[in-house]
């Protein structure tokens, strides 16, 4: 694996990741473990469970991640640039349309539309992530059973004290972090 495949991937990453967050996600899992087989599904749910407990943009920290994995310190500076070089670079050229044309009721309609599909790739993550943790497989149609019910405790106690109780995440974080010592150690 060369550092330049590793930036120009990373340069389309970055160009395609529409929305940002969890909606690049199913965009960095296609190119990382789809089309190159550089990490495993489970390498890869590792990353990203560590990309979203590190102050940054999930986007950013996964690319550095992967970066680091695949090719130490170069790898996660190239593929950390690889990710942000085109969201500057598109973000100035809209910002200087959107100022000239603010008012265009197609611009509207557009925007509209992205907002559309960035929901629909944060489902996509998060449907990806949750087969994999309670199920073992990240396609719906290869699912045998069901395995891993201390996981689904978890989440559930879990989701229950972030909506219901309004608990801080960080307190969920650190006990879930306790729980997983406890049931998988």
């Amino acid at each position: 694996m060369s550092l330049l495949k590793l930036l120009i991937d990373f340069l389309q990453i970055g160009t395609l990741s529409f929305g940002g967050g969890y909606a690049v996600i199913p965009l960095i899992q296609q190119v990382v473990i789809d089309t190159n087989g550089w990490l495993t599904m489970g390498e890869y749910t590792d990353i990203i469970t560590i990309s979203q407990m590190t102050p940054g943009p999930l986007a950013v920290n996964t690319s550095t991640f992967v970066g680091a994995r695949l090719a130490e310190l170069p790898g996660a500076i190239t593929a950390t640039l690889g990710c942000v070089l085109p969201g500057v670079l598109i973000s100035f050229v809209l910002y200087q349309f959107f100022r000239k044309k603010s008012e265009n009721l197609i611009v509207g309609d557009v925007l509209q539309s992205l907002k559309a599909a960035t929901a629909g790739l944060i489902a996509a993550a998060a449907a990806t992530i949750l087969l994999l943790l309670f199920f073992g497989v990240t396609d719906i149609g290869a699912i045998q059973s069901f395995g891993n019910y201390p996981a689904l405790v978890v989440f559930a106690v879990c989701l229950i004290c972030l909506r219901k109780f309004k608990w801080n995440p960080l307190i969920i974080i650190g006990a879930s972090g306790a729980a997983g010592l406890l049931l998988y150690l």
